[in-house]
């Protein structure tokens, strides 16, 4: 047997064995094909319309068309064969999709065309990305983004072939209204093959698959139609009585606003591409929240970074210190910190401590119980001590809705060292105790009136009590609890009278705060054990 019969028997029985892999699609493929009109499958195929955007205009299922195993070039076989149509190039991008339901692409940023023969070679790179990423995942999401101009191609098409075929039989019996997406399209034919290699199910999960596709095309169709609408407006506001000169210039620029005319490819408007779309692969996770409550120790730590000019404030803060432990344990991109109001740096934060958020951007892990204890146990065991978490715990996006919630109800405790200008009595621990749910007015105080705006706020101090301390009779511990918002520096001195009534003008005397100790922010939705 000689060397070119071996040749051919092997490559026969190369393509039977993937025929008759691919027999029961073909069979639905063709039959879908035989059951529309030659002709026109003819006319799209040759004004560069793919396979899939032939199949998709004529509202065929996807399923007939978008099985993973299904190759572009067995596609074009089938429809090739069955219109008695050749092309006159090997390949060609097609002039409505651009290329993606031929999986033919840029990668972002090169210029390398990258070209999948079926939905399988796809799925096998963006599973891939996704192992590289190291997300651990139960389940994805996939999202598509395609260029403007690509629902354009489709809507001129279908306006040229509603013209060119509306009086013909066929056209009432396939309603072009029912041409599928292309992003459902491309959705259909990786979403299954994605599912078996990542070994789970497409839903509406937290874990998003995301392409995004652009054509440079797009953006300077954009430029050019605002310049016609433009030149149109033009045209119209500078015309005398209706009359143009016959060799106006703006004769051109009519024509460019009207309905394109017909190209020469079988009367469609279209234009046959040399460029594919570039393709940027993204996947990520929706932010995942800890939640939890802080302790502040320290009276030169700020809650969040606070820099002035180059120059830093305190020598820490309560942000980086969770933060730090945070991240690295859930694999995440950066973070984000959010507290249900603040306290100065020179206050500290204890008893119950602060509720607070920690939003982790595209974790990669979404730590367990077990990882959790872990990291608090991380942040309670740090060498400095000054700060520290309780309650740590993973919450969905709920946990801005209880943020808000609780902020509108929550209500504070504080201590405050005080001094005044004459030995405390009897009278005046007896006087302030007795003050229940009372009401002070606040002017926006000095200290923060540059960057704060000048109102005047009410607000309610519940309840109060003063602690002795042994062996001085003119400093004392303040204890109370008021709303949420009150400024309780500016309470017990007054501000100059911009607080009324103060501890100063309720003792009828000269007072000053030394320290100041936030011992309990109750929020019910943030449970303190």
């Amino acid at each position: 047997m000689s060397n070119d019969t071996e040749s051919a028997l092997c490559s026969s029985a190369a393509m039977e064995s993937h025929a008759g892999a691919c027999d029961a699609e073909a069979q639905l493929l063709n039959d879908a094909v035989k059951s529309l009109p030659h002709h026109v499958v003819k006319d799209l195929l040759f004004a560069g319309v793919c396979p899939r955007c032939v199949l998709r205009v004529f509202g065929i299922e996807e399923d007939i068309y978008c099985h993973s195993s299904i190759s572009l070039s067995m596609l074009y076989s089938i429809l090739e064969e069955a219109v008695s149509f050749k092309s006159e190039v090997e390949f060609q991008f097609c002039s409505v999709c651009l290329g993606i339901l031929q999986f033919s692409y840029c990668e972002d940023g090169k210029e390398t065309l990258v070209k999948k023969e079926t939905a399988n070679d796809l799925a096998l790179t963006i599973a891939d990305l996704v192992k590289q990423e190291g997300h651990q995942i139960d389940g994805f999401s996939l999202e598509v983004s395609i260029p403007p101009i690509i629902l354009e191609n489709e809507s001129s098409l279908l306006s040229d072939m509603k013209k060119k075929y509306e009086s013909e039989p066929w056209f009432q019996e396939r309603l072009l209204s029912k041409c599928v997406s292309v992003k459902d399209v491309l959705k259909f034919s990786i979403t299954k093959p994605l599912e078996t290699l990542l070994d789970f199910k497409s839903s509406a999960s937290d874990f998003r698959i995301r392409l995004t596709y652009t054509h440079k095309r797009g953006t300077k169709m954009v430029q050019n139609s605002v310049k016609r609408n433009h030149d149109c407006k033009r045209q119209k506001t500078g015309t005398e009585n209706g009359l143009r000169n016959g060799n106006d210039q703006s004769l051109v620029a009519n024509r460019d606003c009207s309905d394109q005319e017909p190209s020469e490819h079988f009367g469609f408007s279209i234009e046959k591409v040399s460029e594919p779309c570039n393709l940027l692969y993204l996947c990520c996770r929706t932010p995942i929240y800890l939640c939890g409550r802080y302790l502040k120790y320290s009276r030169n730590v700020s809650q969040t970074r606070w820099m002035i000019g180059e120059e830093r404030k305190g020598e820490a803060s309560v942000e980086e210190i969770i933060g730090s432990q945070v991240l690295p344990m859930c694999r995440g991109d950066n973070y984000k910190f959010h507290a249900a109001g603040r306290e100065d740096i020179d206050v500290r934060m204890l008893g119950s401590g602060r509720p607070f958020l920690v939003e982790i951007q595209n974790a990669r892990q979404v730590p367990s119980e077990m990882v959790v204890k872990e990291i608090e146990c991380k942040i309670n065991s740090l060498e400095n001590k000054l700060a520290g978490v309780k309650n740590l715990k993973v919450v969905g996006s709920q946990g801005w809705t209880l943020m808000r919630e609780g902020e509108s109800e929550k209500q504070k405790q504080y201590c405050a060292l005080v001094w005044i200008s004459r030995p405390l009595e009897d009278e005046d621990m007896r006087s302030i105790s007795l003050l229940n749910d009372m009401q002070i007015l606040q002017r926006t105080p000095i200290r923060v009136l540059h960057r704060r705006s000048p109102l005047e706020r009410e607000k309610i101090i519940h309840w109060m009590k003063i602690e002795k301390i042994a062996g001085s009779s003119q400093y004392f511990l303040l204890h109370l609890c008021t709303q949420a918002g009150t400024y309780i520096k500016e309470f017990v001195h007054g501000d100059l009278g911009r607080t009324q009534p103060s501890i100063g003008s309720i003792l009828g005397c000269r007072a000053e705060i030394l320290q100041l100790d936030v011992t309990d922010v109750k929020m019910d939705s943030f449970p303190t054990e």
